[in-house]
């Protein structure tokens, strides 16, 4: 059994969910709706291993949280090249978007805790500079299924803030395509294991190129439907960028587990369980969920990193 299947399905998914049944709150993670049936899935095949850059710095966010756009934009371009390997910017970003290409940024706009305007903006510019013209890319999140853009969307480019999540356990990279899906809350049964099931979807199934999870102030504690409470909200002032979502939300998760321990001096089970995440790669294939399988490549600030 993997790393992650004991310290998160044995802690986590069984507590979580044991917790979860005692409370009697089950219900809350199933809709009036059945889950939909995934789309009939073509088969993947799961890489050996997948590659996570996590990359901080202390000064990205100021102590109001505002974020300073010349250190995120140095430190998406360092890590978009760590993740690539090539050798500088234009070569590291011209690796995952061509000219030909038609993209869509698919943002996230919970308004406690949006995907940040200043990395939008970033990766807009980023991606006109590997040649794309502006009528072929735009940056959309509740809107995707209406944009004409999406709609034709030849590469997705997957951007949005970690957090916990009422009905998922956690809100990441694999929940962020959500909104591909026509009936959201039909996926919200069973603290929304089949998440993975909408990468399935045509409009957006092997389109992804980046998925980035935000780091900068994650939302690590909450309970309720759009919970938050900023005293939960922490300066980890860093991003995680992979070509698989699974691996950078697996990553995450184990540092937002790290923190609640630190922070709570104990282990501290979250309420829902976030079973999607392993899901994704014993059902779905989607992706890398086992840390043993993953190299995480560290860049920069070092300081309580937890992992």
């Amino acid at each position: 059994m993997s790393s992650i299947r004991r310290t998160i399905s044995r802690r986590d998914f069984v507590q979580g969910a044991a917790a979860f049944a005692l409370l009697g709150l089950s219900s809350t993670c199933r809709s009036r709706d059945q889950v939909p049936t995934p789309p009939e899935k073509k088969t993947r095949e799961l890489p050996a291993r997948s590659r996570v850059v996590l990359i901080r710095d202390e000064n990205v966010v100021n102590s109001g949280r505002k974020v300073d756009p010349p250190i995120v934009s140095e430190m998406l371009d360092r890590g978009v090249c760590a993740l690539t390997g090539r050798p500088d910017q234009a070569a590291a970003w011209g690796s995952l978007i061509s000219p030909a290409d038609i993209v869509g940024i698919k943002s996230n706009a919970w308004r406690f805790l949006p995907t940040p305007a200043e990395i939008e903006q970033i990766l807009l510019k980023r991606v006109r500079s590997a040649g794309v013209p502006a009528g072929r890319a735009n940056v959309d999140d509740r809107g995707i299924l209406g944009n004409p853009v999406f709609e034709r969307a030849t590469c997705l480019v997957n951007v949005r803030p970690l957090r916990t999540h009422h009905w998922a356990g956690i809100g990441g990279c694999i929940k962020n395509y959500i909104m591909f899906s026509d009936n959201p809350p039909a996926w919200h049964d069973d603290s929304c294991a089949n998440l993975a099931g909408v990468w399935d979807l045509p409009v957006c199934r092997d389109k992804t190129r980046l998925n980035i999870l935000v780091m900068l102030t994650p939302l690590f504690h909450g309970k309720g439907p759009h919970h938050f409470n900023a005293s939960y909200v922490w300066d980890y002032r860093g991003l995680i960028l992979s070509a698989d979502p699974v691996a950078a939300d697996a990553t995450g998760l184990r540092i937002l587990l790290a923190k609640r321990k630190a922070h709570f001096g104990k282990e501290e089970p979250l309420y829902v369980p976030p079973k999607h995440v392993e899901v994704a790669e014993t059902r779905y294939h989607l992706g890398l969920a086992d840390p043993a399988r993953i190299d995480v490549v560290k860049i920069g600030w070092a300081q309580d990193r937890f992992i």
